[in-house]
């Protein structure tokens, strides 16, 4: 019996794709009680897992400021979570344009926008129920995302959603584990976790195909754009406004968050998964894995 195709292998993981999709989608708008109130001294991340955690100035905070930091740090990561599913998004409907729309693959593709489309509203509706101030990214993160429209690379699209799908999806499965935290924040992130591991599962063969592919000239350009764009997913989910909203100098509450070691090290756990993958398949390796440490995303050798 002769080995399946690329093309094969592509269409059946689809199929297996769209047949979960069918089986455990959710409407975020009717599955999740947007009405019950929300206690504002519940945490919405674990204590240990707040950028200022362990620091002086996480001292000079009250128990509940410290609760509604680590809303606000959630709320933040869900406008930075909009703005890459957008690009996501516009990348992924670039992807299918050319396409057969009748295939697997394409099919899958438009699936998964539907649900990205779903956890865009979800997380806008998570912002404004915690009294967020905005659901819109930095300045820096709109410029970044315009430049990536206009380059259209849809394999580094395929590797950032890789990289902050994986890195998204350690932070939710703690909370989804820790009962103590706020109600409204579990069930966002237990859907989230439920279809973004389908869209794991999409994305990964899909740049292991594209990367086997690849020129040597090319594999070094994609390398230092996939840095830089894992650096700016990272840096856009802690917003300067959560500290001012604190009540802190946010000057002052930005230098202790990168100086804190608990928060460097928060980082480099939930990015570790995508480092593991992008380590085996030869996208990080021994002259570019420098580059993720100093990106505060990859641990000591």
């Amino acid at each position: 019996m002769r080995d399946a195709t690329p093309t094969q292998d592509r269409e059946t993981n689809a199929e297996r794709l769209l047949r979960a999709s069918a089986k455990h989608t959710y409407d975020p708008l009717t599955a999740i009680d947007w009405d019950a109130p929300v206690d504002p001294d519940d945490f919405a991340l674990p204590a240990h897992r707040v950028s200022l955690h362990g620091t002086p100035l996480w001292s000079r905070l009250t128990p509940r400021q410290q609760a509604q930091l680590s809303v606000h740090q959630f709320a933040s990561s869900a406008a930075a979570g909009i703005w890459f599913e957008l690009v996501l998004m516009e990348g992924l409907i670039r992807h299918v344009y050319d396409d057969d729309l009748t295939t697997p693959h394409a099919q899958y593709a438009l699936t998964e926008v539907a649900d990205e489309c779903r956890h865009s509203t979800m997380f806008a509706r998570y912002i404004t129920a915690t009294g967020y101030p905005s659901a819109r990214a930095s300045a820096r993160a709109q410029r970044r995302g315009k430049i990536h429209f206009l380059l259209n690379d849809t394999t580094l699209t395929f590797a950032g959603a890789i990289f902050v799908e994986e890195f998204t999806d350690a932070m939710q499965r703690e909370m989804i584990r820790d009962e103590s935290l706020q109600p409204l924040a579990r069930a966002v992130a237990r859907i989230h976790v439920v279809e973004e591991a389908r869209h794991i599962g999409f994305a990964k063969p899909e740049l292991e195909r594209r990367w086997a592919a690849m020129t040597p000239a090319r594999r070094a350009v994609f390398r230092r754009g996939l840095v830089v764009m894992a650096r700016l997913a990272v840096a856009e989910l802690v917003q300067p406004r959560v500290y001012a909203l604190a009540g802190l100098d946010t000057r002052e509450a930005r230098r202790a968050a990168a100086q804190n070691p608990a928060w460097q090290q928060t980082r480099v756990d939930w990015a570790r998964k995508a480092m593991t993958f992008f380590t085996d398949i030869g996208v990080i390796d021994r002259r570019t894995a420098p580059q993720w440490r100093r990106a505060g995303l990859l641990g000591p050798h």
